[in-house]
């Protein structure tokens, strides 16, 4: 809880979070439905992704005080706000972080088959819970490598495959072209119905890029570089998501990758070069690490501010002597054994990952739905901050209204698919759960004679009086 991220920390932590399970173990759920029209569903996820972060962009730099979305929900939306979209970011960040868990067994079973399912899963959690009791420069130097690793696969993914392209590398009678892209059945041999079904998977390999949102609160010069990481999203979509994509199916078509693998091992392997796709595999599975740890790092964030303004224990909101939030990451962590059991229950690792992946991506969207009504209340609220505003939003009138009818396409998408619609259907379960939870927590601050939540300050930020 201390600003000892630094800019090389920021800059690859907003990478890192654009690049995780998600691309790397999701992508080939997508591929397998949609075919190459995936590339699109990538590209049109990415504009409103980052429509929604240079909104939440806008909105941190109005207010250094702010720590979380927690508290901008608060501040513009009231307490009930704050309560609603803490808990159920620090929640949806438990589920993504179990999807993760059960992401990692199937990449251990790789290089071990018979590995008995609880024993990866059980090492993974452990291992969590001991980077995030570090301080927050031992996350930041974790990620900015995890980050470096998963930068550089890629781009030698990219590299490897042009060489391949331009080389006509012929495999299991197919040669490398670009063509695979449309020769077998087009950009769309899935028709109109295959491209919305992969915007459900889509949304999910984006979880985290709001993450650097979180981090800047302990980012040592945030009006300098959070601008920067934001507008470094669009470049990231189109070389980690629609050119990485892009390669591997012109490497080998669509149609011969398989949908519970990462296509970024499956090509290595199609294309012979298995000492390349056992190291691949070495690098999803650090993804896999890379993406959990950042999820227990800012649920841990956001758990300690439920703490602070009382919507949680209060014992939670303590920190030892270097700045750990040692009990809120304790009670963070204990919650992802519940991928033991998870991954007992499925059919296999492949579906449990895609229900636990459903919630979790309606839940996100439900958090950066807050972030847009939040901006709109900004607008409105403080419409000479925005125009003071260093790093406005484009089209800011109208941008906010039409990223929220895209995520009412999402949620209808989500319901359409048969494997998406019951983890979608249960979501709101956990919505009346908060209800209940918020409505008693009121009645007792209220008889406590305590506030309903913190307030934010609005006097001028010390990074600011620095200056």
């Amino acid at each position: 809880m201390r600003r000892g991220l630094k800019n090389r920390h920021l800059q690859l932590i907003a990478i890192g979070g654009a690049i995780g399970t998600g691309l790397f173990m999701g992508s080939g759920q997508i591929v397998s439905v949609s075919g190459p029209s995936s590339i699109f569903v990538y590209a049109i996820i990415g504009f409103f992704v980052f429509l929604v972060m240079r909104m939440l962009g806008e909105l941190l730099l109005s207010n250094l005080h702010y720590k979380t979305f927690g508290d901008i929900a608060k501040d513009f939306l009231g307490p009930w706000a704050g309560f609603f979209v803490s808990w159920n970011y620090w929640f949806s960040w438990v589920v993504a972080c179990v999807a993760d868990i059960t992401a990692i067994v199937a990449y251990t079973q790789f290089f071990w088959e018979e590995v008995p399912l609880w024993l990866p899963a059980l090492a993974a959690t452990l291992f969590l819970l001991v980077l995030n009791l570090q301080p927050v420069r031992w996350f930041g130097e974790m990620e900015f490598w995890f980050a470096i690793i998963k930068i550089v696969a890629i781009l030698a993914l990219i590299a490897v495959g042009a060489v391949l392209i331009f080389t006509g590398f012929t495999h299991d009678g197919f040669q490398a072209s670009i063509t695979h892209l449309w020769d077998q059945g087009g950009f769309f041999p899935m028709g109109i119905s295959g491209f919305v079904l992969g915007f459900q998977m889509g949304v999910f390999s984006f979880i985290g890029v709001e993450l650097v949102g979180t981090a800047a609160a302990e980012a040592e010069n945030p009006r300098k570089n959070l601008p920067k990481a934001i507008n470094s999203i669009v470049v990231r979509i189109l070389v980690f998501y629609v050119l990485s994509l892009s390669v591997i199916m012109s490497i080998s078509p669509w149609t011969a990758l398989e949908a519970g693998k990462s296509p970024f091992v499956q090509t290595f392997l199609l294309a012979g070069f298995v000492p390349a796709a056992l190291v691949i595999n070495l690098v999803v599975l650090s993804s896999a690490a890379s993406s959990a740890n950042s999820g227990v790092y800012s649920g841990t964030r956001m758990l300690f501010g439920l703490a602070k303004d009382g919507h949680a224990p209060r014992k939670i909101a303590f920190t030892d002597s270097r700045g750990v939030p040692r009990r809120a990451v304790f009670a963070t962590a204990v919650l992802l054994f519940t991928a033991v059991p998870l991954l007992y229950a499925g059919d296999d690792v492949a579906t449990a990952f895609g229900f636990v992946s459903t919630m979790c991506a309606t839940m996100v969207l439900f958090t950066w739905g807050s972030i847009v009504v939040s901006y709109i209340v900004f607008l409105k609220k403080h419409p000479q901050r925005h125009q003071e505003s260093k790093f406005r939003v484009p089209v800011a009138r109208l941008a906010p209204w039409v990223v929220l009818v895209f995520f009412v396409f999402l949620i209808c998408t989500f319901l359409y698919s048969d494997g998406t619609r019951w983890a979608t259907l249960a979501t709101p379960v956990w919505f009346i759960i908060l209800a209940v939870f918020w409505h008693l927590r009121k009645r007792a601050l209220l008889r406590e004679g305590k506030p309903l939540a913190g307030t934010v300050s609005e006097l001028p930020h010390p990074l600011d009086e620095a200056k």
